[in-house]
């Protein structure tokens, strides 16, 4: 069983920051109001510790509700994003690096708290995932978008389930400081994600193994 531990509140309230820059400014894009900016960035936030402290590891408020540092770092960002939003020109390439990089902190960090709640590294990972992408399924919900976690091509979830088990893998085998393996899990998925862009890799549509071999046998041949 790895040893429980914690990781700097520094590392979530990042990610909250992250995450709340992408749902202001995805706000300011659909010309929300400041209130609809500021609930946007909230729910984007904020969305995957709910889904992590509420559905998976329960113990009380969550943990977003205890400490008033992640209103304060969503009040924050919101307020960034209402003066500086104009001139964020390359709005795509902001929103891609606080997204990727708030993808892997917040990864990291709910695994780190499913381990420290006891579970295995299995369910661990799948929890970090869970609060990886909670923030931004609902942010993409809320302003009606194709979410990028089933986007085809959009190399989300991949990204992140790569940086757990990066994570995973350097705690469990390699003992590193929780913090080192925090870092280099964090850096691949923020690779991952930027280069699955600039790269522009894709993944296939999931076809059934046996639908592949009806339409090779039914496909004509070219004498015919």
């Amino acid at each position: 069983m790895t040893a429980q531990f914690e990781l700097p509140i520094q590392f979530e309230l990042a990610a909250v920051f992250l995450f709340a820059v992408t749902g202001a400014l995805l706000a300011i894009e659909q010309r929300y109001d400041f209130v609809g900016v500021f609930v946007l960035a909230l729910i984007s936030a904020v969305g995957g510790g709910l889904v992590r402290d509420g559905f998976f590891l329960p113990q009380g408020p969550p943990l977003v509700l205890q400490d008033p540092r992640y209103l304060y770092a969503v009040s924050l960002a919101a307020l960034f994003c209402l003066i500086f939003g104009t001139y964020l020109t390359r709005f795509r390439l902001v929103f891609l690096l606080a997204d990727a990089l708030g993808l892997g902190i917040y990864a990291v960090v709910g695994a780190q708290r499913a381990l420290g709640f006891g579970l295995e590294l299995l369910p661990a990972g799948v929890v970090g995932l869970a609060s990886a992408v909670g923030g931004g399924v609902l942010r993409d919900v809320l302003t009606r978008k194709e979410t990028l976690l089933f986007r085809p091509g959009e190399f989300y979830l991949l990204a992140a389930a790569i940086g757990v088990a990066v994570f995973l893998g350097l705690i469990e085998w390699q003992n590193l400081t929780p913090a080192r393996a925090a870092s280099w899990s964090i850096a691949t998925t923020f690779v991952l994600r930027l280069a699955a862009v600039w790269f522009n890799w894709q993944t296939r549509a999931a076809t059934p193994l046996l639908g592949r071999r009806s339409r090779r046998l039914a496909r004509p041949s070219p004498e015919g």
